[in-house]
């Protein structure tokens, strides 16, 4: 059971965040459960609409992913395709109703933070899809930027790396290589591996496009 003391900080952080997002022009929500923040996307989403979506263990264990595979909405499935349609599918998302994704990470000032090896995710969370959508966890959300940049360099990509079996130095020793002496410790600094998946840095901020993109915050540890 969560203590109720611990429940009432998590509970005043998403507040704090959200409040943020929406000064930055991002509509945000608050839900306390995995199961709940499925059924939010679900709302905000609509039968013949073309949704397509980054890598994210979040939506997965959402069950987010198998709902928009259903018959009442269009998914563009990279996983679906042969290797060579592939980049298809990533150039179709800009013309997209909806794009789903996770963050690596959203600071209390109302930021998300992405970093993305092959920049897909970045790029269609920047511009193209009509409505952008991201799922976060509780243990996404961290005080500043530079908070964000340390939680990918020892948390999101060491992770991720591990997941796409990557021959990273991350990979094998579970932290970027700054942060042992191999490389300054800036917020693009790292290995000098071509599997690297640290290569495009996406942070945003007050948005022009005033809820386009959408932030549903989860009371759960979710993803990395």
């Amino acid at each position: 059971m969560t203590d109720a003391n611990l429940n009432k900080i998590v509970q005043l952080r998403l507040e704090k965040t959200a409040k943020a997002l929406e000064s930055n022009n991002m509509t945000a929500f608050i839900v306390q459960t995995k199961e709940e923040a499925a059924e939010k996307v679900k709302s905000l989403i609509k039968k013949g609409d073309v949704i397509t979506s980054g890598g994210s263990v979040t939506l997965n264990e959402c069950g987010i992913i198998d709902m928009v595979k259903s018959p009442d909405y269009c998914y563009l499935d990279r996983n679906a395709v042969p290797p060579e349609e592939v980049e298809d599918i990533y150039r179709k998302a800009f013309t997209a109703d909806v794009y789903l994704s996770s963050a690596n990470a959203i600071t209390e000032n109302g930021e998300l933070y992405n970093v993305d090896g092959n920049s897909n995710r970045v790029a269609a969370i920047a511009y193209g899809p009509e409505s952008v959508i991201i799922v976060a966890g509780y243990n996404k959300i961290v005080g500043s930027l530079d908070e964000a940049a340390n939680r990918v360099k020892k948390t999101a990509a060491p992770s991720n790396t591990v997941r796409l079996n990557c021959d990273t130095y991350c990979a094998k020793t579970g932290e970027c290589a700054a942060f042992a002496g191999k490389c300054p410790e800036e917020m693009t600094s790292g290995c000098s591996s071509d599997a690297r998946i640290c290569c495009n840095y996406l942070i945003s901020a007050k948005q022009r496009h005033k809820g386009r993109i959408k932030v549903i915050l989860v009371a759960e540890n979710l993803g990395f």
